[in-house]
């Protein structure tokens, strides 16, 4: 396949020169702390406590920041600083030139359409919850703020298309400016996350799991099962991030402080928060984070409540973005905005219907659906001597093959599979086991055999996208 016969989205790719690159304390590192801290990341790990203890939610957490960064993440930054080129070119040589027209190219955007559904979501919920929760004569009278908050009401419908439409808009059409503000909005989760652990942290010692038989490794497991399902998508798109980066040391210190640190800071302050509450109230329902606030920070709960929708913005508006700018990349026949706003149409309606709030299915379905493509991807990495080898023609059958059993290993313990099997008690694999990380093992594994077999396509010249040149470390 020469050069002019190239798909488009390869023929026009060109690698970000060093000049406009930058220190990972400048891209990399605000960039992805501003994904753990986003609330619907830490909303759902208090779950952990119902299987096992803080310390064991705790030992999780450190294994599940280690997986993401070592490898979920740093191969990924690593193919982006070498190469200068984004996610849906880099991984042609998993996939080839026509698959990956599909992985990663359209998936990663039809995968933002169920995250910014997500965010919609949560939006929606908390502004609720501020203006609803107290439960006003008026607004009572007409619809109840539990249904609200389900998605099932005409209020929650209204906010969540309101707020999803404005976002999908300002993503399609100023993401410079949104990628300004996340740069240092996060302080203000944070300052919040701190509030309310030490608002809940007397409880602390009068917690104790509900668990009948609480188990270390269960509690751990499902911790990282939570984790890296919310993170494979972001893991992968370490080569959009790395294309940002000067040298391996910034890749490699991005990761350690973005990924790791901000996981273990985020995720911690939030698990103190819900086990402190329920010390604190042990008829407290529920072990969500945003749940815990009333008990743990009752004179600052409705502000905390608004000021975390507010923190929603800006992963709605990236998430637009991606949406569009995938779609319209790899299917340049539709316009970009349309891509935008079709695809936030369809996450507000998951959201209003309420789908977007069940986190922990949704982030098993994540996980099992990139975990792969990133085990995948690494082996294709390590067998090419640590280096990009460029696209490789049609369609990639080592690739597809690892996607395929990867991902129906992933989705073995998922809350929507189980239904379908009849329901509680005809699981495959409990909850606890992190099958996230098992579909990329068998991603990795399954791409290693049949690419030693010589099942990959052939490579394919991309003259115009050479690697960036070493460089030394830079200080800084």
């Amino acid at each position: 396949m020469s050069s002019a016969a190239l798909p488009s989205y390869l023929a026009s790719a060109r690698p970000n020169p060093l000049d406009k690159r930058g220190p990972w304390y400048m891209n990399t590192a605000p960039s992805y702390a501003g994904i753990f801290l986003w609330v619907a990341f830490y909303d759902s790990l208090g779950e952990t406590l119902r299987l096992g203890s803080l310390g064991a939610a705790l030992l999780g957490l450190v294994l599940a920041a280690l997986i993401s960064h070592f490898l979920f993440y740093y191969v990924f930054g690593l193919l982006g600083m070498r190469t200068g080129l984004p996610l849906y070119v880099v991984g042609s040589s998993t996939f080839g030139t026509r698959g990956g027209y599909l992985f990663p190219g359209i998936f990663m955007g039809l995968l933002q359409i169920g995250w910014y559904s997500v965010a919609t979501f949560f939006a929606a919920k908390l502004v609720l919850r501020v203006f609803v929760a107290d439960k006003s004569p008026l607004l009572k009278t007409i619809f109840d703020a539990a249904e609200a908050e389900r998605g099932f009401s005409i209020v929650f419908i209204i906010v969540a298309a309101v707020w999803g439409y404005i976002f999908a808009l300002v993503g399609a059409l100023g993401i410079r400016y949104v990628a300004r503000v996340s740069q240092f909005f996060p302080i203000v989760p944070l300052v919040m996350l701190i509030i309310a652990a030490l608002g809940a942290a007397p409880g602390l010692g009068r917690f104790a799991s509900p668990a009948t038989q609480p188990s270390t490794w269960a509690a751990a497991g499902l911790m990282i099962q939570l984790v890296i399902g919310f993170f494979a998508t972001a893991g992968a798109a370490g080569v959009d991030f790395g294309l940002n980066s000067r040298n391996e040391r910034d890749v490699s210190l991005g990761g350690l402080s973005g990924i790791a640190l901000a996981a273990l800071v985020a995720g911690g302050l939030a698990v103190v928060t819900v086990a402190g509450a329920h010390g604190l109230d042990p008829h407290l329902a529920g072990f969500s984070f945003t749940g815990s606030l009333g008990t743990a920070s009752p004179a600052l709960a409705k502000v905390m409540f608004l000021l975390f929708a507010i923190g929603s913005m800006a992963p709605a508006c990236f998430c637009s973005f991606i949406i569009g700018n995938s779609l319209s990349t790899m299917i340049p026949s539709v316009p970009r905005m349309t891509w935008t706003l079709g695809g936030a149409t369809i996450g507000i309606v998951l959201a209003a219907l309420g789908l977007a709030g069940n986190l922990a299915p949704f982030f098993g379905l994540i996980g099992a659906s990139f975990g792969p493509i990133c085990g995948a991807m690494v082996a294709d990495f390590l067998l090419s001597g640590r280096k990009w080898a460029g696209p490789r023609a049609g369609v990639s059958i080592p690739g597809y093959a690892a996607w395929i059993i990867g991902f129906l290993v992933g989705i073995s313990n998922n809350d929507m599979v189980t239904r379908l099997l009849g329901g509680p008690g005809h699981e495959i694999l409990s909850r606890a086991h992190p099958t996230a990380v098992y579909s990329f093992v068998v991603g990795f594994v399954v791409y290693a055999i049949l690419a030693g077999a010589g099942l990959q396509g052939r490579p394919v010249a991309l003259p115009a996208a050479q690697p960036a040149p070493a460089q030394p470390a830079v200080q800084g």
